[in-house]
């Protein structure tokens, strides 16, 4: 049973992730801004590394790990309000979703890590992959705040 409840929570966070990367993606594509463009792209190939990572970990508890991200849920709802925010190709509402999107998922994530059920392997892949979602989340946090500044 618990390494059932490591794959189904690893499984979700996983889908989770590449909702985010195609968040970031949506993001890339459409920012006006240079940088922006750059620095979405770059977070969503550490996101994709993030992801192998936890891929890894289902494998190893012979779970199947998905490859897509999901068609429900509020992640992909948020990076739906994401795709309204960047056809409108304005950097501060994009920061804005992108900054929403990140904060649904370090919840997510801390959620996973607060659970007792997970095998010890499993909540290290989970923490390794929650520092990347941290260092993510500061990082868009601290640009939507300098924008406001």
């Amino acid at each position: 049973m618990m390494a059932e409840t490591g794959t189904t929570t690893l499984e979700t966070l996983t889908t989770t992730l590449i909702d985010s990367i195609n968040g970031y993606r949506d993001a890339a594509s459409n920012a006006e801004s240079s940088n922006f463009q750059q620095l979405f792209r770059s977070m969503a190939d550490d996101r994709s590394q993030v992801v192998e990572n936890l891929r890894s970990e289902i494998r190893r508890l012979g779970g199947n790990p998905p490859d897509d991200g999901s068609f429900l849920g509020s992640t992909h709802q948020r990076f739906l309000d994401l795709k309204a925010a960047v056809t409108g190709r304005d950097d501060k509402a994009i920061i804005n979703e992108v900054e929403r999107g990140e904060d649904y998922l370090k919840e997510k994530f801390e959620a996973a890590l607060k659970s007792d059920d997970l095998p010890t392997e499993s909540r290290s892949a989970i923490e390794r992959a929650y520092q990347s979602v941290r260092q993510g989340h500061d990082k868009v946090s601290s640009l939507k705040h300098g924008m406001e500044a």
